[in-house]
């Protein structure tokens, strides 16, 4: 009597599932084998109720730097999707011009101190005299005023150095952040003016998701104030996060009548880029969902199935369907009832139905021997 085409199938998913630790358990009693696996009780439990939205995530920090003095475009350090340390030069502007009105303004302040010490000196000797009455009035009024006029000069050439000097470093376009360059606005040998856009860059470090969400519901946003961020994953289920801070438009588009929802995530989250579509469940209020462990859960291929332990200690795999995840378990959306048992242990409830099988299989063979 051959086995039926269903049972070989499944034979074959256990021996592909479990391998060589059936073989290792063949010589233990199919019931103790079922017995020993720790399972847990299908149940309801109280979830969040969700109203699921996409989101597209965005750069906290996106910027355009623009060049802040007019110069030849001399050298581009940097150049689309490389990475750039906060600080450092993107792109050089050609600066002889700069250096030169460097140079003077730091001649013109050597002079007006040299012009400010010997009025110094002559103020000195003028007050000598004066004390002694020896000069007149007008001329300790004189010294007085070159005195201060030195001081005015020497402030005024202090001022045009660092003038000069802050000229010649707008030649030296810096990154404002770290982060990677997504698009670049010059050329080698272009003339760069101020105000005009050199490059552009996002920092991956701080992103934020946003959200137009619908205004029957920012009651409830408002009020509760929970919302759900669904990463994209290569599982089957998604990794789930909560932003730090959550921001409601005061005002609503007028045209769709939404309202956007600034969701404000983590620093340094992996594999998640500005652009990108995300799912967002918002909070809306709470109810009844039947949960299975996750533990319990294991994904062969295109199925998602648990292994059911039943009153009799028969072990049973079943398919299942499961929805978002809520804390350790997973939503049941088909394939289970309430109270019935899974084991939390796949491998180990495996190896026992598989050794269940081998029982069934030799107590026919040994019927068809008696009959």
């Amino acid at each position: 009597m051959s086995p039926r085409p269903y049972t070989s199938g499944l034979l074959a998913l256990l021996a592909l599932v479990v391998g060589p630790a059936a073989h290792a358990a063949g010589d233990t009693p199919p019931a103790t084998a079922a017995a020993s696996l720790e399972t847990a009780q299908i149940s309801h439990r109280t979830v969040p109720r969700e109203y699921r939205l996409d989101g597209v995530v965005e750069a906290v920090n996106r910027t355009t730097v623009s060049a802040q003095t007019q110069g030849q475009v001399e050298e581009i350090l940097y150049d689309v999707d490389d990475f750039v340390r906060k600080g450092e030069i993107v792109v050089r502007l050609r600066d002889n011009e700069h250096r030169a009105r460097v140079a003077q303004a730091a001649a013109e302040l050597k002079s007006a101190t040299a012009e400010l010490t010997r009025a110094e000196d002559e103020f000195a000797r003028i007050e000598g005299l004066y004390e002694t009455k020896n000069v007149s009035e007008s001329d300790m009024d004189r010294a007085e005023a070159e005195l201060a006029s030195a001081e005015a000069r020497l402030d005024a050439a202090r001022a045009t150095l660092e003038q000069a000097e802050e000229q010649l470093e707008y030649t030296r376009i810096r990154a404002p952040y770290s982060g990677i360059v997504i698009n670049r606005h010059v050329e080698p040998g272009e003339i760069a003016s101020p105000g005009q856009p050199v490059m552009t860059g996002i920092s991956l470090e701080q992103l934020r998701v946003t959200v137009d969400v619908p205004q029957s519901v920012i009651p409830a946003v408002r009020q509760i104030g929970e919302v759900n961020v669904y990463l994209p994953s290569g599982d089957a289920v998604s990794a789930v996060v909560q932003p730090e801070r959550i921001t409601v438009f005061p005002y609503a588009d007028m045209g769709s009548n939404t309202f956007r929802v600034r969701l404000d995530l983590a620093d340094r989250l992996q594999d998640l880029f500005p652009g990108m579509f995300v799912k967002t469940g918002f909070v809306t209020g709470k109810k009844e969902e039947l949960m299975v462990p996750e533990d319990a859960v294991v994904y062969r291929s295109e199925v998602t199935g648990v292994y059911v332990v039943d009153a009799d200690a028969q072990v049973h795999f079943r398919q299942i369907r499961v929805g978002r995840k809520h804390g350790e378990a997973l939503v049941v959306l088909s394939g289970l009832t309430p109270d019935e048992r899974v084991a939390l242990d796949p491998i180990a409830a495996g190896v026992a139905l598989k050794a269940q099988a081998r029982a069934r299989a030799d107590a026919r063979a040994e019927a068809e021997q008696d009959g």
